[in-house]
């Protein structure tokens, strides 16, 4: 691999900073140590060039510098990706952390958003004119890396994906060309973008269509796991009305200080839920999920949605070795449930959980064929994870993952791009089915035929 050398005078050129391996720093912000650190914690490496861009000029620059030396590129936006794509070794790396800008229309219900700001930040921002943008799960993710691949989130059933509500985005391309793409102009772009990850280009910016809201009911309800609370729990969050969107992680019970000590370490399950609208229909429509079994944790209440995203602070220190496998199911039965509960019980790792999201809604009425994101008719997605200590366990602990994907695998197909870790092409090739990893390839000969923009879950030009 080519590994990047400097040009002098390269941060006389630019107007963010040049972070270089010898850079230490008490800033934090420029620190090199710091700045190569992604979430993944089984990810180290080692780039010869780090550059925190402070705009499009910046980084039409570093792309034209990456291009012409051959050197290996990788775009950071919050640096959440499973397979560490926001790094790179010995390569150059993108850092968008810097470019905050963000610019809300609250009378057309509308948003420019710069890609280094985080879900949190944006969602923050929109809540106090009464709207919300609808990410994830998770506030210090980056808004780039979850809107380019799709956007699973709280709001999904009500206002579909991140991907749905997305109206127009600008990004550099391997050319350096500045384009903005929407509906009307570079539409192939436009639909490649909204699903199709970083594979075009550096986005950044966003025009995102904001929802308004300003009631919301939910919070963590913690739950003990059997197969028939496990199963009864997907059943209601799939009849629940639009409104609530569920994400229950059936996994070992965290020594988190307000459950009792008796619970940590036991199987449960550990729900998000989140309702999005009237506080006493939403109540109702969470009395199925408390009535399962005799909760262990009940913390839904009527509150702010930026109160769903825990503080950045804390996610900032968590630095997981996980294994985890992406998958999407028709239903989580009786026997399916079962199944779960026992291998959780079986398996020693420190965190191991199965997370299972009912989907449907306002995202499976979106034609398959309008994004790049084509599993509109999933009706359940599950991630299968266990985490591992090093190389020693490493073998036992895939092992349990790919044991427990087998013995839940219902013959569907197909993976969210977003939850991929490094799986190789074939597990890509599952997240783009039939006529839109055609479409998508097409797309990517026209805007990267040298393929620069690789490092993410990767659509080759030929």
């Amino acid at each position: 691999m080519t590994t990047a050398s400097v040009p002098a005078g390269l941060q006389s050129e630019l107007s963010g900073r040049v972070i270089l391996p010898h850079d230490h720093d008490h800033d934090h912000d420029h620190d090199y140590d710091t700045a190569r650190t992604v979430v993944a914690g089984d990810v180290d490496r080692r780039p010869a060039l780090i550059v925190r861009v402070a705009g499009v000029p910046d980084i039409r620059r570093v792309v034209e510098l990456a291009r012409d030396s051959g050197v290996e590129l990788a775009v950071r936006s919050g640096g959440h990706s499973a397979a560490g794509h926001g790094t790179t070794e010995g390569g150059i790396v993108i850092d968008l952390r810097d470019m905050k800008g963000l610019r809300l229309d609250p009378v057309q219900r509308t948003a420019w958003a710069e890609t280094g700001l985080t879900a949190g930040e944006v969602t923050s921002a929109a809540w106090a004119d009464g709207l919300a943008v609808r990410f994830g799960d998770t506030g210090s993710v980056g808004i780039g890396g979850i809107t380019l691949g799709g956007g699973i989130g709280y709001l999904l059933r009500k206002h579909g994906m991140t991907v749905d509500n997305l109206l127009a985005a600008e990004l550099v391309t391997a050319d350096g060309e500045v384009l903005l793409c929407d509906e009307d102009s570079h539409p192939d772009l436009f639909w490649a973008i909204r699903g199709g990850g970083g594979n075009f280009g550096v986005a950044t910016r966003f025009n995102y269509r904001l929802q308004p809201m300003t009631e919301f009911v939910g919070g963590m309800l913690v739950l003990p796991a059997t197969a028939a609370s496990v199963a009864g729990f997907m059943e209601a969050a799939a009849s629940a009305p639009d409104e609530l969107s569920t994400i229950a992680n059936v996994m070992n019970c965290p020594p988190m200080p307000f459950l009792p000590q008796d619970v940590h370490g036991q199987t449960v399950i550990l729900a998000m839920l989140a309702y999005s609208g009237d506080t006493t229909a939403g109540e109702r429509a969470l009395s199925p999920f408390r009535r399962l079994a005799t909760p262990i944790a009940d913390m839904v209440k009527p509150m702010t949605y930026p109160e769903m995203f825990p503080s950045e602070g804390v996610e900032g220190e968590y630095r997981p070795k996980a294994i985890g496998h992406t998958m999407f199911m028709e239903s989580v039965n009786h026997a399916a449930a079962q199944t779960i509960v026992d291998a959780l019980g079986a398996s020693d790792a420190a965190m191991r959980a199965v997370q299972l999201r009912a989907l449907g809604g306002q995202m499976a009425r979106v034609p398959a064929e309008a994004t790049a994101f084509a599993h509109r008719d999933s009706r359940v997605m599950a991630v299968v994870g266990n985490f591992y200590e090093g190389p020693h366990d490493w073998p036992r602990r895939r092992a349990w993952v790919d044991d427990l994907v087998a013995a839940i695998d219902q013959g569907y197909p197909g993976a969210y791009s977003n939850f991929l870790g490094d799986e190789g092409p074939d597990r890509v090739r599952a997240a783009y089915p039939g006529q839109t990893w055609d479409r998508l390839v097409a797309v990517k000969k026209r805007y990267d035929p040298e393929n620069l923009f690789r490092l993410n879950q990767n659509v080759p030009p030929a």
